[in-house]
């Protein structure tokens, strides 16, 4: 099994991104946090090991990952940028007051995992359905 960095260089390779060690901390720091984080979130953990790593070098760095395809982007209605970790088929369910967004499996939902085509020929990249409502923790608040 390759270790952290030999991956982190073959998906450089693929994708076509220079290797720096700010990268590559990034890059790992992200596979390492759980669900959907935020560039605030992601620096906030990188600063740890980098003290010197601007916030605006964490958006630059992920926006590299995402154009270039190595990190996919959540929907920007979510109200700030979220990068999508989990790389399997699933769905999400965003709450709108916290703005928590949890995994949901294509069949908790009733729907397909992938479709290649839908009507008016449209040739699907990826299939991702946004259930909006309000979470467990949200409900049990007071008003």
């Amino acid at each position: 099994m390759q270790d952290a960095a030999t991956t982190f260089r073959s998906l450089c390779a693929e994708h076509g991104i220079a290797v720096t060690h700010q990268r590559q901390v990034l890059y790992e720091t992200m596979q390492s946090m759980h669900g959907h984080p935020s560039p605030e979130e992601v620096y906030a953990v990188v600063k740890q090991r980098i003290p010197s790593i601007s916030l605006a070098t964490v958006y630059k760095n992920i926006h590299l990952f995402v154009g270039s395809g190595v990190l996919r982007q959540l929907s920007m209605h979510h109200g700030t940028l979220r990068v999508e970790m989990n790389s399997h088929p699933h769905h999400h369910l965003v709450c709108s007051v916290c703005k928590r967004i949890q995994d949901c499996a294509p069949e908790d939902l009733g729907l397909p995992a992938h479709a290649e085509r839908l009507p008016n020929g449209f040739a699907v990249e990826r299939l991702s359905v946004d259930v909006i409502g309000l979470c467990a923790d949200c409900q049990r608040r007071p008003n």
